[in-house]
């Protein structure tokens, strides 16, 4: 079989809605045409305007292709892309078209195809491995299948319009990166958008467009922008996830725009401003756009945004009841819980002093902390931070446990209930709830130190790491020790189930409180797993884990550590059984009982035992209340 390896990148089908009538040509620029230097030091331009048939415009030798010694696979090619255009060309069909009821058919075809779209070309591409050190390009085309549906979401859940140049003498042109991104706060020189890269897609005021044929344009508008213009462009729109189901109307598209010559023409320019290369057009003279239009590049934005009469089909909450009787809710951002009223903080209306606690809750003040730094770099000021969560909890685990009554460790465990246990995880998954953004309030990449621990999070073993580094690295951001409930079948939750974490819980609060003084200092984030907040995130690491883990033996009698703590866990175990069951282990073992001692003497040494180890559980039956009484 006949490999493809000239991979077209803008697909012959979609190039072909762009022909006028009559026509099965292209007029192409070339925007960066090659030069060539003769022998005799002149620099010859070659051409940079051109017709051509759509076979060979918009692609690349081997973009696709993947390799294994010297065989080549083009399976990505005739495969996955084959498909993704076979549906992708009806859905585009769909949409230039006025029939409701394909729309509603093609509507998770069109965004699939449209994410598809943005990634496959050469400046998608470029974009995706600048992410990573170095990527292979088998590596490359693993990633670019792994988030080709990444953008979907957040682009069905805003305003979407659907214009028209039926009315222009300019029709819609195209580029080598068909799916373009504007933020009127970003033009082109902005360092946000230095090649290959876009705004992001999650900003406020980003815009994406794209041209479905030389006829119509869709235009999608992220909702909170649509509704007020003047919110901050750069800033993330309210609950930016990725990867993350959502309930929309498959039918509210804004179609009532038809754009003049001179709108259309700010469109073009926009698409040709963020092109790579090339753009392509029906005639020759709708490629110079800049020529007419004489905006500056924010005022742009006036064509783009979307009527106001149109948003009453956007926005609002949705109630769904199901058969079984399950409601689903959900506000106009995708949530599914509203929001916690004790996590959320009111904006100071100016900045404090540089003496004065910082906004940002990090328990630093301004002048060291977030005065310095630009808004986009800053963590939310606007609900509370990792560290005031954190010593929510501490509260929390105080009062639930009854240390202020003065009591000891010792007597904590031994009076601590599954009551208790159950409340302390219900509070920490209402600290932190699952559609949480942890990524604002993480610390920013602003070029101050910091470190992240890797380690081993047991109790005993924290200190010997974690606690001093913040000397040498800055403040450190460990994993918390909690589990969350949330994510756990109700068979398996701490709050439904608390009695089979009473070990785990001992652990979790040890570590807790041993960490704390630095954590109300700042110079330690205590932050729960990412992966609770994010599906998609979580089940990708776990199979990048597994495939990376192949082969890998690792046996913990090679780490003095991990033996030590093996065993000690062991011990704790054996000590967790029933005084019936030990009395059984002990003589079924046929240990030698020492000289003067009996069965009930070490019963009582092993009460001792437990007495003095702080993470043994002092409850009987706490191996009791798994699964079929195990």
């Amino acid at each position: 079989m006949t490999k493809t390896r000239h991979n077209h990148y803008v697909p012959q089908w979609y190039q072909e809605g762009f022909f006028e009538p009559g026509k099965n040509k292209l007029a192409y620029l070339d925007l960066a045409p090659r030069q060539e230097t003769l022998a005799d030091g002149r620099v010859i331009k070659h051409r940079d305007l051109f017709d051509s048939p759509t076979s060979r415009a918009f692609q690349q030798h081997d973009l696709y292709s993947t390799f294994l010694g010297n065989s080549v696979n083009d399976e990505i090619e005739r495969f996955l892309f084959g498909d993704v255009d076979r549906k992708g060309s009806k859905a585009i069909r769909a949409y230039a078209g006025t029939d409701r009821s394909e729309w509603h058919h093609n509507f998770q075809t069109l965004f699939e195809y449209i994410d598809v779209q943005k990634i496959r070309t050469p400046k998608g591409l470029d974009w995706l491995k600048a992410q990573y050190p170095a990527l292979t390009q088998n590596e490359l085309m693993y990633e670019m299948q792994a988030i080709r549906t990444m953008h979907c979401t957040i682009w069905t859940e805003g305003v979407r319009e659907i214009i028209s140049a039926e009315n222009s003498d300019v029709k819609f042109i195209i580029s080598d990166h068909p799916v373009t991104i504007y933020n009127y706060a970003a033009a082109p020189d902005a360092p946000v958008c230095r090649y290959p890269n876009d705004p992001s897609i999650a900003l406020k005021a980003s815009q994406t467009i794209i041209p479905l044929t030389q006829e119509f344009c869709l235009i999608l508008t992220n909702l909170e922008y649509a509704k007020n213009p003047e919110t901050k462009p750069l800033e993330k729109r309210t609950f930016a996830r990725n990867f993350r189901s959502s309930v929309v109307r498959t039918d509210a598209f804004v179609r009532e725009r038809k754009l003049s010559a001179v709108q259309v023409n700010q469109i073009n320019h926009i698409i040709k401003s963020r092109a790579r290369r090339y753009v392509a057009a029906g005639r020759k003279e709708w490629l110079y756009p800049e020529r007419t239009v004489n905006e500056p590049w924010a005022n742009l934005r006036r064509t783009l945004l979307p009527p106001k009469d149109g948003l009453f089909l956007y926005g609002g909450e949705i109630y769904a009841r199901f058969e079984d009787g399950h409601v689903h809710y959900q506000d106009e951002f995708g949530r599914t819980e509203k929001p916690r009223d004790f996590l959320i903080k009111a904006l100071p209306a100016r900045d404090p002093r540089s003496n004065q606690m910082c906004g940002c809750g990090s328990g630093f003040y301004f002048g060291d902390c977030c005065e310095s730094r630009p808004l986009e770099l800053r963590p939310a000021w606007d609900e509370a931070s990792i560290r005031e969560r954190n010593l929510m909890l501490y509260n929390a685990i105080v009062n639930v446990l009854k240390f202020r009554d003065g009591k000891d460790w010792t007597t904590v465990r031994r009076e601590m209930t599954d009551e208790q246990i159950s409340e302390v995880y219900h509070l920490f998954e209402g600290l932190w709830p699952l559609e949480t953004d942890i990524l604002r309030l993480l610390p920013k990449p602003d070029g101050k130190p910091r470190a992240v621990y890797t380690g081993s999070i047991h109790p005993s073993v924290v200190k010997d790491f974690a606690l001093g580094a913040c000397l040498y690295f800055g403040p450190i951001i460990v994993q918390h020790p909690f589990l969350h409930a949330g994510i756990l079948r109700k068979e398996y939750s701490p709050v439904a189930k608390p009695k089979i974490y009473r070990q785990e819980f001992l652990k979790a609060v040890m570590f807790f409180f041993t960490v704390l003084p630095l954590v109300e200092l700042g110079l330690i984030n205590l932050v729960p797993d990412p992966g609770y907040f994010n599906a998609h995130l979580r089940t990708q690491t776990y199979d990048l884990a597994k495939m990376r883990a192949g082969g890998i033996k690792i046996d913990i009698r090679e780490t003095d550590q991990m033996r030590r703590l093996a065993r000690e866990d062991f011990q704790r175990s054996l000590l967790s059984l029933s005084p019936e069951n030990l009395r059984r282990q002990l003589t079924k073992a046929g240990a030698p009982m020492p000289e003067n001692m009996s069965m009930d003497d070490v019963m009582a040494y092993v009460e001792r035992l437990k007495d003095d180890d702080p993470l043994a559980v002092l409850q009987e039956g706490s191996l009791d209340g798994g699964k079929e009484g195990g």
